[in-house]
């Protein structure tokens, strides 16, 4: 199976700690869904042999579109791809965007899932994040979206300057009571380029604190898991049968193509991403040019990779795997590098599966970094 992203790369404003490719003007925004169009028609050779199981529309902020965009885009991946049945087609949506008839509207099309960013649900935070919306839209859209939405997953940020554990906690709290079957949950980062940065380095906002995210990590871990939710992924929390399939494809190594400005392809063996440019996109596709630069993966290469999404995901590193795909070296020089975090307790060996343990979770991106196997070819 098989997935293919649109990256839709129009917001209203941009949010302060956001370093993804997007414009705040619309201008060209027909011009780009023709291209974005004919990028799916010129790329469908790409996946000849293969079924298509996911699409999501990704951003920037796709809920900015009109519904009649995204009918055609879903029209063209159908007439260009063997798409299974029941694929997940997720859509990102702002709650700004979400009024009862827009909901309603999604609802009528394939659109099967939505990726609502409500962030906080409280109104200094959404401030200081420069978010398009505030509290009383994020918790009006969730009362609508689910009438006619079964699969919604709503993001949430923590460790944010100035959240207490008490405020963190009426966060999720809020969240809970909605009934969603999906929550997505990430530290506040800092990115360079990004009026969050600019901020901290004027010291108006201070410095998000690692301890205190680390704390918020733990009370959504504990309290997600007393309503049921499974921890699958570092950032991903769902009901039985709710996991996002277009995000799990990614970390299980699945296939996938990237529509659009900035957007990333995988094929298995190389990872391919268009050009970070509206206006170069737009005219290359007119010209019949994929604006695609692209990088063999070597072994080492998806060797790192697999550690790394591994020890983010309930499902481990298969050490079987690791011998049978990449070789001894590779067995020999992970069982060495990890002796001493499962010495430490932050990893564990199960029946061959290599995971982080209850207090590494938070910290498996360093642990998976220390891991890696640099220079062998």
């Amino acid at each position: 199976m098989s997935g293919i992203y649109i990256h839709i790369p129009f917001c209203k404003q941009a949010c302060h700690y956001c370093d993804f490719h997007f414009s705040t003007s619309m201008k060209k925004k027909n011009e780009m869904i023709l291209a974005l169009a004919k990028e799916i028609q010129m790329r469908k050779n790409e996946f000849e042999d293969a079924v298509v199981e996911t699409i999501y529309f990704g951003g920037g902020t796709p809920s900015l579109l009109a519904i009649e965009d995204l009918r055609f885009l879903i029209a063209e991946i159908y007439s260009n791809y063997n798409v299974v049945k029941n694929p997940e087609i997720t859509l990102e949506a702002n709650p700004d965007d979400l009024s009862k008839e827009r909901i309603v509207a999604l609802s009528n099309l394939k659109i099967n899932r939505l990726s609502i960013g409500i962030q906080s649900f409280f109104e200094d935070d959404l401030k200081m994040m420069n978010r398009a919306h505030n509290s009383a839209e994020a918790k009006k859209c969730l009362e609508e979206a689910t009438q006619y939405f079964d699969n919604i997953s709503i993001d949430l940020i923590y460790g944010i300057p100035g959240m207490s554990n008490e405020i963190w906690m009426q966060n999720i709290e809020m969240a809970l009571s909605f009934n969603v079957p999906h929550i997505s949950s990430y530290a506040l980062t800092v990115e360079p380029k990004t009026a969050l940065y600019s901020f901290i380095q004027k010291e108006i906002i201070p410095q998000p604190d690692e301890e205190v995210a680390q704390e918020h990590f733990q009370i959504l871990v504990e309290k997600l898991n007393e309503n049921n939710f499974i921890h699958y992924e570092l950032s991903n929390f769902g009901k039985e049968n709710y996991f996002s399939k277009n995000n799990s494809s990614y970390w299980l190594g699945k296939k996938y193509i990237g529509i659009g400005p900035s957007a990333h392809s995988y094929d298995g063996q190389k990872r391919g991403w268009n050009v970070s440019n509206n206006s170069v996109y737009i005219k290359s596709i007119s010209e019949g040019i994929l604006p695609l630069e692209t990088e063999i993966l070597s072994k080492t290469d998806r060797y790192n990779e697999y550690i790394m999404t591994g020890l983010r995901t309930m499902w481990g590193v298969s050490l079987k795997r690791i011998e049978k795909e990449f070789g001894p070296i590779y067995l020999h020089y992970l069982n060495k590098q990890a002796a001493r975090y499962i010495e430490d307790h932050l990893l564990f060996m199960d029946d061959e599966i290599l995971r982080t343990t209850q207090k590494g979770k938070f910290l498996s991106d360093g642990i998976a970094s220390d891991l890696f196997l640099l220079n062998l070819e």
